[in-house]
C-alpha cells in the first residue's frame, strides 16, 4: 500500500481569477471566412474547439476522468478515486481554500506485433477532480493511500448532531 502526500496550499487574498491552460481569448476563424468551404470551416472550428479545451486529438485518453465517490462517515469524509494503472508518482493530492484536488497524468502505451505488421501507439492525458470539503474539515490531518488502482483519501470532519424535531399534523 503506497502513501501519497497531501499538500495544503493557500491562495493569496483577492486572487479569485481562474487560470485555465490553453484558454485563448482570441476570436475563432481569423482571416477570410467567406473564402472557406463549409467543410473547411467545420474542420477549423473543430480544431479551434480542441485547442481551447486542451484536447490534442480524439483519443478517449484526452477526456478520461477517474470515477470518484464521496462518502460522509462519522467523524470523517472518505473520498475514493478509481485510478487504475497509475502509481503514486503520477498523482498529486492537495487542499486549497477547503477544496480537495486530485490531479495527475495517465500514460498508456500499446504495441502490437504480428507477422509483417507492427503498430505502436502512445497516449497521454492529464486529469483533475475536485471536492469541496465541509466546514470544519481538518485538512492538516488528511491521509491518502493508493492500493491496487484505488486511491482512498480520509479527511477528519466534525461530527454533526442530527436534531430531529417532530411536527404535529393538524
Amino acid at each position: 500500500m503506497a502513501q501519497v502526500s497531501i499538500v495544503k496550499e493557500r491562495k493569496p487574498e483577492g486572487s479569485e481569477s481562474v487560470n485555465r491552460p490553453g484558454l485563448s481569448l482570441t476570436p475563432f476563424f481569423t482571416g477570410n471566412l467567406f473564402g472557406l468551404s463549409p467543410f473547411s470551416m467545420m474542420r477549423r472550428f473543430t480544431e479551434d474547439m480542441d485547442r481551447v479545451f486542451g484536447r490534442s486529438g480524439y483519443s478517449s485518453m484526452d477526456i478520461w476522468q477517474p470515477a470518484i465517490e464521496v462518502e460522509e462517515q462519522p467523524g470523517q469524509l472518505k473520498v475514493t478515486a478509481e485510478v487504475p494503472g497509475l502509481k503514486k508518482e503520477d498523482i498529486k493530492v492537495s487542499v486549497t481554500n477547503d477544496v480537495l484536488t486530485i490531479e495527475g497524468e495517465r500514460r498508456q502505451e500499446k504495441e502490437e506485433k504480428r507477422k509483417g505488421y507492427y503498430h505502436s501507439e502512445r497516449s497521454y492525458g492529464k486529469f483533475s477532480r475536485t471536492v469541496v470539503l465541509p466546514d470544519g474539515a481538518n485538512a492538516d490531518q488528511a491521509t491518502a493511500q493508493l492500493n491496487n488502482g484505488t486511491m482512498e483519501i480520509i479527511v477528519p470532519i466534525p461530527e454533526r448532531k442530527e436534531e430531529r424535531k417532530e411536527i404535529p399534523v393538524k
